[in-house]
C-alpha cells in the first residue's frame, strides 16, 4: 500500500531531483526490487519443462505519494516546438561545463554536435580530437574529411545529417573515454537525439556502440544488424579513424551504410567509400 512521505524526506527528494536536473537528467525509471526465488526441489522432470509449468507474475511495487510538481520536473527544451531551437536549449543547459574532469584536463571547448536538426540519419562517435577541440565541431580533421566521403557515397550532404559524440570534451592524448564521462555527459547526447527524432543513428566504432547499446562486444558482432534504439534503428559500423589505420575494411563499412540507404529509402550506388 503507498504512503505519503513526511516532509523532511520530500525535501530530500526534491533536492536530489535538482541535482540531476543539473547533471542533464530528467527520466527517471523505477526498478523493481529482486525477490528471492523459493529453493526448488529436486524432480526427474527435465529443467525447461519445470520452468514452463511456473507462472510468470510480477512483484507488486508499493510507491509513495509525491507531489506531481516536484516530482516530474520539466526539460528546458521540452515546450521548444522547432527543433533548432530546442538544440540552442539543450547548449545554454550544458553551459561551460564542468560536470566531468575532463574541463580540467585540458579541453579547450565544448564540442556540441553539428548538422541538420531535422536529419533522417544521425552518425555519433566518440569524442573530440584535437582539430575538433580547436574548431568545437565534431569530424573536422582527417576521420571527419573520411566521414564527409562516406555521407558523399550515400548521396547525402553533411548538412543533411546530424554528427554528434559520445561525449563533448576531448580526453587527454585522445584517450578512450572513461565509463563516468560516458555517463555524466551522454543525457545530453540522448536530449539531442529526441529533438531531432533520426529515423537511422549509425554508430561509429566500439566505444559508440557499447555506450549506446550497453552491450560489451566486439565489432564483428555488432556490425551488420538493425537495434532497437529507444524506438529509432541503430546500426554499427567502423569509426573513420580507424578505417585510415585499416583502409581494407573501407568495403565492409561500405556494406553497413548500404545498408543504412536501404533502411531510409536512399537510391544505392554501385561506387563506394573511397
Amino acid at each position: 500500500m503507498s504512503r505519503a512521505l513526511d516532509p523532511q524526506t520530500k525535501q530530500a527528494l526534491a533536492e536530489r531531483i535538482r541535482f540531476y536536473n543539473e547533471l542533464g537528467i530528467y527520466d527517471f525509471y523505477l526498478r523493481e526490487p529482486l525477490v528471492a526465488q523459493p529453493p526448488q526441489t529436486l524432480s526427474s522432470e527435465p529443467q525447461s519443462e519445470q520452468r514452463d509449468e511456473m507462472p510468470r507474475t510480477k512483484a507488486a511495487v508499493a510507491v509513495p505519494i509525491i507531489e506531481e510538481d516536484m516530482f516530474a520536473p520539466t526539460k528546458p527544451d521540452a515546450g521548444a516546438t522547432d527543433p533548432a531551437k530546442a538544440l540552442r536549449v539543450i547548449r545554454e543547459d550544458l553551459g561551460d561545463c564542468t560536470r566531468c574532469v575532463l574541463h580540467k584536463q585540458g579541453r579547450k571547448q565544448i564540442v556540441f554536435g553539428v548538422g541538420s536538426p531535422k536529419a533522417e540519419l544521425m552518425f555519433i562517435g566518440e569524442a573530440p580530437g584535437a582539430d575538433e577541440d580547436e574548431q568545437g565541431e565534431p569530424f573536422v580533421g582527417r576521420a571527419g574529411q573520411l566521414l564527409n566521403n562516406m555521407i558523399k557515397a550515400m548521396g547525402l550532404r553533411r548538412e543533411d545529417v546530424y554528427i554528434a559524440n559520445i561525449i563533448k570534451c576531448r580526453p587527454p592524448g585522445n584517450r578512450t573515454p572513461e565509463r563516468d564521462e560516458c555517463e555524466t555527459c551522454s543525457p545530453f547526447l540522448m536530449r539531442q537525439i529526441e529533438v531531432i527524432k533520426p529515423k537511422a543513428i549509425v554508430a561509429l566504432g566500439a566505444v559508440a556502440a557499447k555506450t549506446l547499446l550497453a552491450i560489451n562486444a566486439p565489432m564483428a558482432e555488432f556490425r551488420g544488424h538493425w537495434y532497437d534504439f529507444r524506438g529509432t534503428r541503430l546500426a554499427v559500423t567502423y569509426h573513420p579513424a580507424f578505417l585510415l589505420r585499416d583502409p581494407r575494411q573501407k568495403k565492409e563499412t561500405w556494406k553497413d551504410l548500404q545498408m543504412v540507404m536501404k533502411e531510409l529509402g536512399l537510391l544505392v550506388p554501385t561506387k563506394g567509400v573511397e
